[in-house]
């Protein structure tokens, strides 16, 4: 088997136009014997990352690139400049910083049609970067084929000069006639200028078979049909992931291009990212950004003086439970090292609020928090909603936390600008997020490219609920929670429909790839240092965005924020200001509070239009069954109206009208459920369950939370056991006391553990 080494290759992030899936890469490499492979998608850097990660989970080594797009001067925006393609790979991790400069400066500077980078910029930044001539799109190649090989021999001498022993000139044969013809030119070149060959197959899909799926992307991505004569087209089907053996076969005359792979491969000699043994990224604390008070304060010293100040101005009494509570989180947020980032976010929702700018009271976990209530991060007071600190914050977490913040649709982007101009314009930057081809949109694709009639197509994709796969709904695979949700119609339709049974097979290796790059609706990156020296970013609508989801950019260490825009804050508020013009009343919510029965009663009538939550047909048939009375009902009532949960509303009213109905397995889940009438309803009383019941600390009911929600069975099954009968450490000392220690029968414990378990899947974080 000749070892070989891929060194150009794009993957589904070469958008609509690459179909090799990461995830299926690496796989693939190890039955070829390959230990090494590169990414160098089309002008972009989206899914570097990913590949690192995925390549150190198969063991092997990933090459770090780019195909970047060049031209003579990124200024030129105009039709006559031309661009052409150059392969760049990273040898550690100053060539990576290199790289991303680069490939921002070609989307931030030089985007016309598509990210572009000039030769100038690239010459001031080759340290730690291997150079490859690129595919027939390559100025090298262009310039021989125009029968310019004086310009092609002074270009390579200067890409030479520039990058030195790592600069190549690539070869590649995929059966095309002008590859034919130019190969023996580039030889001659390399030889005269003593010059590396290279040999790459321009690698965009996994398989010889997969031919047909790239073509389809191509069609979906240039909006023409597959009978289309002229419809952009690979001209062969040699576009694959090779095996050595192949590529010795095709270069037999120029065996050291072969072997030069391993010798690039070897180059690399640090990788661009550094990963932990879970193969992700290990958080970089410098990215991090941190606030520093006008006042001369330590940060502990300011955010505990505006705490303290808030929680006198919200509690007329400071009983010992707010106390309590208060120290405690303090206490938890400076130890886990989080007194920064609530600084941060206390920062502009205080410069909103004085501003003038509506913001929301509070949504996700971070409400259940008493520090972020005292310092109006939050309007939420937690204790008398019984919600869990450690649902947000935790000593056992090891993730971030996470404020979702919502501001008025209007005025939202002048708090971003706030932010940007207090970090600078550098160093806050809006997020990526990826369009995919989801299940029925894959398939009405799939379908337009080989023109077949609405009526069919629609006859499929109305089979297909939401939210499942095409394999799911064949019945090929089980769903998430494990049970079968194919339908049968669909089935019977693939089994006995030729044409669509081909539109459905395309349509699945479709499924999931991305379809187009947009701006995360809400998340901001805020870092401790430039973003673009760090992370590539990219242009979506003239916005700057990161070229990493939010997922990765948090994992490397920089903080993500969500700046959710809600209209309805935008509404309330020009409600209260035409009240006050035309009657003289000003509406203050804090002051109203939330136990007017006029208000429960107006909801109860079904009379919820433009009410947020509570306008839809089926909400609005649901209150009016529920008749609340209190914000706990119509919280239980928007927690219970979603799929999953729905099937315990029929029990949750029955309950509520006729107390006498409910009935507790044990007497110590009454003051957890009495709220919900004796039905498990939030996450936070699955935590109290296991704590009340157990002896588990809310940190590790968290751990709990977590395993049910991503129904972790291994995880699920080692905590079942702690639950019922305790843990201890290695020396006897009790760890967890368990439900047997506290009194509740085996059987009642496992009873209740796997009833929690099962309404876990849809549990609701009622802090949110």
């Amino acid at each position: 088997m000749q070892d070989f080494v891929h060194l150009h290759l794009h993957t589904e992030y070469s958008i609509l136009d690459g179909a090799t899936r990461v995830k299926s890469l690496f796989a693939r490499c190890k039955e070829l014997g390959q230990n090494a492979c590169a990414i160098t998608d089309h002008g972009n850097m989206f899914a570097t990352l990913q590949f690192a990660e995925n390549a150190k989970k198969n063991g092997m080594k990933a090459i770090i690139g780019c195909e970047l797009y060049m031209t003579d001067d990124m200024a030129d925006k105009t039709p006559k400049s031309k661009t052409e393609h150059l392969i760049l790979l990273c040898k550690n991790k100053k060539g990576y910083k290199n790289l991303i400069y680069l490939d921002s400066v070609a989307y931030v500077d030089g985007f016309y049609s598509k990210p572009r980078c000039d030769y100038k910029t690239l010459l001031e930044h080759t340290e730690g970067l291997i150079c490859l001539s690129a595919c027939l799109a390559g100025r090298l190649p262009r310039l021989l084929l125009e029968g310019d090989y004086d310009g092609a021999k002074k270009h390579a001498a200067m890409m030479k000069e520039a990058f030195g022993e790592d600069y190549y000139i690539e070869l590649q044969d995929h059966g095309i006639k002008e590859q034919k013809e130019v190969n023996p030119l580039l030889i001659k070149l390399a030889r005269e200028l003593d010059i590396q060959l290279v040999a790459t197959n321009d690698v965009h899909y996994l398989k010889k078979e997969d031919a047909l799926i790239q073509e389809v992307m191509l069609c979906i991505n240039t909006k023409r049909t597959f009978d289309d004569p002229t419809r952009m087209r690979f001209e062969t089907d040699e576009f694959y992931l090779k095996s050595g053996d192949e590529m010795a076969e095709l270069f037999s005359y120029v065996p050291e291009a072969i072997t030069n792979t391993r010798v690039i491969a070897d180059k690399v000699t640090e990788s661009v990212f550094d990963l932990n043994d879970k193969c992700e990224p290990v958080r970089d604390k410098s990215l991090t950004p941190g606030y520093i008070p006008d006042n001369g304060q330590t940060a502990y010293e300011y955010l505990k003086d505006i705490a303290v100040k808030g929680m006198h101005r919200k509690y007329k009494v400071i009983t010992k439970e707010i106390q309590d509570r208060f120290d405690y989180e303090l206490g938890t947020i400076a130890d886990m090292g989080y007194l920064e980032y609530y600084l941060i976010v206390w920062d502009y929702i205080n410069w909103a609020k004085e501003h003038g700018i509506p913001v929301g009271a509070g949504r996700g976990s971070g409400v259940s928090s008493i520090i972020a209530y005292s310092m109006g991060i939050t309007d939420v007071e937690p204790l008398q909603y019984d919600l869990l600190f450690e649902r947000f914050l935790n000593r056992e977490r090891v993730s971030m936390p996470d404020f979702d913040v919502d501001f008025c649709t209007e005025r939202r982007q002048e708090v971003i600008e706030y932010v940007r101009g207090k970090y600078g314009y550098n160093n806050v930057s809006q997020i990526v997020t990826f369009g995919t081809m989801a299940s029925k949109a894959a398939i009405k694709d799939v379908a337009r490219v080989f023109k077949v009639p609405f009526n069919d197509v629609n006859k499929i994709t109305k089979l297909i609920e939401f939210g499942t796969t095409i394999a799911q709904s064949l019945g090929l695979q089980n769903n998430k929670d494990g049970v079968n949700v194919g339908v049968k119609e669909l089935k019977d339709i693939y089994d006995t429909d030729e044409t669509l049974r081909r539109v459905i097979d395309i349509a699945m290796k479709l499924e999931g790839m991305p379809r187009n790059l947009s701006k995360h609706a809400a998340g901001v990156v805020i870092c401790g240092k430039v973003i673009r020296d760090n992370v590539p970013v990219a242009l979506v609508n003239d916005d700057v965005v990161t070229q990493f989801n939010m997922k990765e950019i948090e994992q490397l260490g920089m903080l993500k924020m969500d700046f959710l825009a809600l209209i309805t804050l935008t509404d309330v508020k020009k409600a209260v200001d035409y009240i006050y013009e035309q009657h003289g009343v000003k509406i203050d919510f804090l002051e109203i509070g939330y136990s007017e029965k006029v208000a429960f009663d107006l909801i109860g009538s079904g009379d919820t239009d433009a009410v947020f939550q509570l306008e839809s047909g089926g909400m609005k048939k649901f209150m009016r069954e529920l008749k609340p009375g209190n914000l706990e009902d119509i919280i239980a009532g928007i927690s219970l109206f979603r799929p999953g949960p729905m099937k315990a509303i029929p029990q949750y009213i029955a309950n509520k009208n006729d107390p006498e109905h409910i009935k507790y397995k044990h007497p110590l889940l009454e003051s957890l459920l009495n709220v919900t009438y004796g039905t498990i309803i939030y996450q936070e009383q699955v935590m109290g369950i296991v704590q009340k019941l157990a002896g588990f600390s809310l940190g590790q009911a968290d751990i709990i939370r977590r395993a049910m929600g991503k129904k972790n069975v291994e995880e699920m099954k080692r905590q079942r056991l702690k639950f019922i009968y305790g843990d201890k450490d290695e020396n006897g000392n009790v760890l967890i006391e368990g439900a047997l220690a506290r009194g509740v029968p085996e059987a009642v414990a496992a009873d209740i553990f796997d009833e929690m378990a099962d309404f876990a899947k849809y549990a609701f974080n009622k802090s949110h």
